[in-house]
């Protein structure tokens, strides 16, 4: 009888999440695909290579939800059992109030499971993915963004300029400015052009104009009737070098092994290491990305203890009135905590170990105060 009455309300805290866990996602994501639409409109992507990137940010921003909508889960389904009288089941049935407690510990080691899955390893893949696609797609939007008398710069490194876009896609008056290197860059202008596709690749037919060579010694010219200019060997203006949080947690874990044993005392910046990953980065970007992986998941015990003493009422008539209001205050601040907490990361040796073992911390100390009231029946204020 015990275990159907635990796997009902189980049942019913899974249920509740995986609704609100799924609206919030996809809420958030509507709102960060709109943010995203300069990948087309000043980044000169299709929208094919647009949707591919939003959809993989849905498994980043479903684990980022995951704490505070388990807390609202447990909250909200015991605060549904009580005010239908439901716990007087368990209660009724001979279930302790410390086991219901170790029973929701438990379902909470599922979820941290669930949000350690996530941050270790599907987040940093599909962020991977994303940099990837957007680093490897061809500029095929960019015709659509050529528009007359506006200079384009969607590209790095290139700048076009049109007097005239007829409706059959001829251009007219065309100026262009390829900036070669730092000393060194190509004006080219034409009467004339259009956009082809060679290859899978986009040319620029250019008909009669010229093209100048710049630099800071000297510079040349010379005249064409009609010439191809490729560009496809310019690259997006979206960021395509991998950031930390797209880095596979092993690779993150080695490059953190190897600034302990290869580090610079002057810099804290990694040198001549194998992993090419680790090449450039600051130890605090690193240590800050494993800490959200690995050590903010464990705030998911604690927020469950909290929710869970929902069900340890207090006597005293005034606290028991803002009991509700007070537990989710308390576990609110807790998630608030739990990124604060990051900023603290590094600041001495001790402060360290505080920040990597608080949410251990917390989990025993709050399950040692529900255990001694619960055991004990002591009256709760």
């Amino acid at each position: 009888m015990n275990k159907l009455i635990f796997r009902k309300f189980s049942l019913d805290v899974l249920n509740f999440f995986l609704i609100a866990s799924f609206s919030i996602t996809f809420i958030v994501w509507i709102i960060q695909a709109v943010n995203f639409l300069d990948l087309v409109s000043d980044d000169g992507h299709s929208l094919r290579v647009y949707f591919y990137y939003v959809s993989l940010n849905l498994p980043k921003i479903f684990s980022k939800t995951i704490i505070f909508v388990f807390f609202i889960s447990v909250f909200y389904m015991i605060n549904k059992y009580n005010n239908a009288n439901e716990l007087l089941v368990f209660w009724s049935n001979g279930i302790k109030k410390i086991s219901f407690i170790n029973f929701i510990l438990k379902i909470s080691i599922l979820f941290l499971i669930l949000q350690l899955t996530f941050n270790l390893f599907i987040v940093p893949k599909s962020q991977k993915l994303a940099r990837i696609f957007i680093k490897e797609s061809n500029i095929d939007f960019l015709p659509k963004l050529i528009s007359e008398k506006k200079f384009i710069n969607v590209v790095k490194n290139l700048t076009i300029f049109v007097e005239e876009y007829k409706e059959d896609g001829i251009l007219k008056k065309i100026y262009i400015n390829e900036k070669i290197d730092a000393n060194k860059s190509k004006i080219i202008v034409a009467d004339k052009g259009k956009i082809i596709k060679k290859n899978n690749q986009l040319y620029l037919r250019l008909y009669n104009g010229g093209i100048t060579n710049l630099n800071t010694e000297n510079s040349f010219a010379l005249d064409f009737s009609e010439t191809d200019y490729d560009l496809s060997n310019f690259t997006t203006k979206s960021t395509t070098h991998p950031k930390t949080q797209e880095i596979e947690s092993v690779i993150l874990f080695q490059c953190f092994k190897e600034f302990f044993l290869k580090r610079n005392k002057s810099k804290n910046n990694f040198k001549s290491y194998k992993n090419q990953n680790c090449e450039g980065r600051k130890l605090k970007s690193i240590i800050d990305e494993l800490y959200k992986r690995s050590i903010l998941p464990l705030y998911t015990l604690i927020i469950s203890l909290v929710a869970a003493s929902l069900i340890v009422e207090p006597k005293s008539k005034y606290f028991f009135k803002f009991h509700k209001l007070n537990i989710f205050l308390a576990g609110s601040l807790i998630i608030i905590l739990s990124q604060i907490s990051l900023k603290f990361l590094l600041n001495s040796i001790s402060i360290t170990y505080i920040v990597l073992l608080l949410p251990i911390l917390l989990v025993i100390f709050y399950y040692l105060l529900l255990l001694l009231i619960t055991k004990l029946k002591l009256n709760f204020l």
